[in-house]
This record gives structure tokens, sequence and C-alpha cells, in this order.
């Protein structure tokens, strides 16, 4: 596995597979990989010749008081983990590399709407941190294919919004969340659970799961049902950001007709922020 963190080194790699004819796909990652990114880096794998992953913790999308500072850094155990997976290139660029002029200095990529709903509305500052560290990522690494996972499921519509309406000749492939054996879903601010926390953080799952059976099962009060899930997910000790039961194409709020649906979440347990997502289906 060839690791550089400069553009221009990255550029020349790819320079090579391009003239091989090589499908390239990417990863983006922040580090501190476990079972949900390898999993995105083996599909990665099965679908183009070269596999490229980034680890850059993106400044940009961390808000004041937020954990940018603190964020896990585990560079040894990733690299160990990504040559396991048979990835080609890990791209590891600097904030100067990244944002030559800083991060608060920098053309911003805004995809409207999805950029101020849910985490938006929470994280003033995330989505366009999101979107622009993609958006410079895409134009450094040209993939044909970039992986995300469902588990940051607002941030894989951003994304497949960005790409489109920019026209860039990506494709965005979606990878299923990866859980726990008890339904948590995988994430590297798991990490900052305590133990009695850890006890306590799958019942935002398994919410969720409830709430996916009560819409599925015909009940159409949905400020009802957030209201409860939000009284619930306190009651078990979580300060709870949201609840939503959305559309699933663009996570407008659900109209009549519409039968793919998504309920959406975001909660405090301690010091760490969990997020989660199902989806629903309508027959």
């Amino acid at each position: 596995m060839d690791i550089c963190t400069q553009g221009d080194e990255l550029r020349r790699c790819i320079r090579v597979w391009r003239k091989q004819d090589n499908r390239v796909a990417c990863v983006p990652t922040m580090g501190n990989l476990h079972a949900g990114h390898l999993k995105l880096v083996r599909h990665a794998r099965a679908i183009a010749e070269r596999v490229v992953v980034s680890i850059f913790v993106n400044p940009m999308q961390f808000g004041p008081g937020e954990d940018y500072e603190s964020y896990p850094l585990t560079m040894d155990l990733d690299k160990a983990a990504l040559m396991d997976e048979d990835a080609d290139l890990l791209f590891i660029p600097t904030v100067q590399v990244m944002y030559p002029n800083g991060s608060r200095h920098t053309t911003v990529v805004e995809v409207p709407g999805l950029n101020s709903l849910l985490e938006g509305e929470h994280r003033p500052a995330h989505m366009n941190g999101v979107s622009t560290v993609v958006a410079k990522l895409f134009g450094m690494i040209q993939p044909d294919i970039a992986v995300f996972g469902e588990k940051d499921y607002q941030q894989l519509l951003l994304v497949q919004r960005m790409v489109h309406d920019l026209c860039l000749p990506i494709e965005i492939a979606a990878v299923e969340t990866v859980r726990e054996t008890d339904g948590l879903a995988m994430s590297s601010r798991n990490n900052y659970l305590q133990p009695q926390e850890r006890v306590v953080a799958p019942e935002l799952y398994r919410l969720l799961c409830r709430v996916k059976t009560q819409v599925e099962g015909g009940e159409t009060g949905f400020a009802g049902i957030e209201a409860a899930a939000l009284e619930e997910l306190a009651a078990v000790g979580f300060r709870p950001d949201y609840v939503s039961i959305r559309r699933a194409a663009d996570l407008g709020e659900p109209g009549t007709g519409d039968t793919r649906l998504r309920v959406l979440a975001a909660a405090w347990l301690g010091a760490a922020r969990l997020i989660d997502n199902i989806d629903i289906s309508i027959s």
C-alpha cells in the first residue's frame, strides 16, 4: 500500500493507474477505522481495480466546542487494517494541504436544503464542511466511484446531490450500516461512551425499530410518534437532538403517497453524540 501526504504524489500514482485503464474508487474517512469503515473499503475493492482511502480530520465540519481537538486518532492501527484489506493508496493530507489559506478563508461548497435541516440545524457549520472537503477530495483524487455508509444518511444524500448538481462524473455507492451485535451502529464516537452508557446506547436503535414498526403498521400521526420517541430517549438517559420521520429520497417532510421513508435520530449520551437511521417501507 502506498502512502502519500501531498496532492502531487497522489496525482502521480493515479495517473499511472489511469494509463492502465483502471477504475478508481475512493473511501473518504476521518480515521479511527472500525469494521464499518472496512466494509466500505471491501466494497470499493469489489467494484474497482484501485482503491484510495483518505484519512483527514476536517476542521471545517466541527463547530465551536465540538471534539475536533480530541477526535480519536489511531493511525498505526488504521494503516495495518488497510493493508489487510488490500487498499492501494492511503492519502493523509495535512490541514495546510487541504486548506492552503486556512479553513476559514476557503471557497465553500453549499448544498441548499440538505445543508440546513436535521444535522444542519444542530450543527450549523457541519454540512457545508462535509460538502466542501468531499468536493476537494474528489477534485484531487478524481475517482470513478466514491463509497459512503448509510449510517451518515444525510451526508450520503448531500454528496449525491452535490455530485449531480456539479455534473461530476462520479458514481456514489452506498453501503448498509454496520452494527454491533446488540444493534448499536458502529462509530468512532462510541469510544467516548462510559461502560454504563455503552449498556444504554443500543436503545437508540431499538427505538428506531419501534418507530419503523409503528409506521409500517399503519400509524400516520408522525408528529406524535416523534414526540413520544424523544420522551422515551430522555427517560433512559439520552439528551436527544431529534427523532424525525422523513422522505428517504431528499429528507423532505413525508406527504401522501410517499412509500419510502427514513427515520433518523441524533442524541447525546454522556460525551458521545450518537446518530442512527433506518429505512421504512409503506406498502
